[in-house]
């Protein structure tokens, strides 16, 4: 269950549920599936700041947990916000697409809460130990971090910024702030562009999902960007940040910031001229016929996190062979 729930998000029964060990449920209620998107940002940066000489494993290690459990600690937040305001009742899409352990009665709300701290006071552990590692100027970090933890949820994604949280969050946050703190309070211009590249991916898997659940967001008074810019605007931002994806990583090695070993991102160019035909049509109403099942409502955000995932494995492959060459050719 350990490696499903990291892989997808499992629908189970309540039997299943009061079958499974701490660690699953603490996974799946996390939603852990998307993790990877998390730990990925930060092993770049932490290639990042290999390549330029400046690495410490110990704090490496630290911060790849300590944002995952950043990360763990927000999705259980934002249940517990959306679940309290009433927004995930009657079926709401988040209920739809997987275990709401709230709201399918797998936990009490002190249960819950306890998920939340345990998570949140792991993460704050690994901040403050970090922080003590490598100096004050890493406050910043942890404070930015936490102000995006608590607040996403309500009132930024309420109106309208949750997508532009994602980009800072997965971005400088994530990405350079990785970069910061392994590599011992150094920075570099091009990090930060190397991490916009890597943070519009989690970004339009958000615009997918939003998009997915416009109409009940519109309902229950959630202001996505979705619902403020319409349907269709949202899927042709998808088509163009992924496009943007592609330039960016070409500005860099036309720059010589990167190396062209980075041009291996194109491989997934087949993927997105796939994605790219799902989002340049309207959602449907139903699954259709060649479409999981099982896998719906999740329409646009499962095309756009499957492209994701592939180019940001295609990025960290392309990222590792620069750093080798890097620092054998010099």
């Amino acid at each position: 269950m350990w490696i499903k729930a990291l892989r997808v998000i499992p629908r189970i029964t309540r039997e299943e549920w009061n079958g499974l060990d701490i660690i699953s449920r603490w996974l799946i209620a996390s939603r852990a599936a998307v993790f990877i998107m998390t730990a990925t940002a930060g092993i770049i940066g932490g290639l990042l700041a290999y390549r330029t000489g400046q690495f410490s494993w110990n704090i490496f290690i630290l911060a790849i947990f300590g944002i995952v459990f950043a990360h763990a600690t927000n999705n259980l937040l934002n249940d517990y916000v959306d679940y309290s305001r009433g927004v995930d009742h009657n079926n709401y899409y988040r209920a739809q697409y997987g275990p709401h352990p709230l709201e399918h009665g797998l936990l009490s709300k002190k249960s819950f809460i306890l998920y939340i701290l345990v998570s949140g006071l792991l993460a704050l552990a690994l901040g403050a130990v970090i922080t003590g590692l490598t100096g004050w100027a890493t406050l910043w970090l942890v404070g930015a971090g936490l102000f995006f933890l608590l607040f996403y949820t309500w009132p930024l994604k309420y109106y309208g910024l949750g997508e532009l949280s994602v980009v800072l969050v997965w971005g400088p946050l994530m990405v350079g702030g990785t970069y910061f703190v392994v590599s011992h309070g150094q920075w570099n211009n091009w990090v930060a562009m190397v991490s916009l590249v890597y943070a519009l991916g989690p970004t339009t898997v958000l615009l997918g999902k939003h998009a997915d659940k416009m109409e009940q967001d519109v309902l229950k008074g959630v202001k996505t960007l979705p619902v403020i810019i319409g349907e269709k605007a949202s899927r042709y931002l998808t088509i163009s940040l992924w496009v943007l994806q592609y330039l960016l990583i070409i500005f860099l090695v036309v720059t010589k910031q990167l190396g062209p070993a980075m041009l291996v991102v194109f491989a997934t160019v087949p993927r997105f001229i796939k994605a790219a035909k799902v989002f340049s049509k309207p959602r449907p109403d139903t699954a259709p016929e060649s479409y999981d099942k099982n896998a719906w409502p999740l329409y646009l955000v499962a095309h756009a996190f499957e492209f994701t995932r592939i180019f940001g494995l295609l990025f960290l492959l392309g990222l590792v062979a620069d750093v080798v060459i890097y620092k054998l050719v010099g």
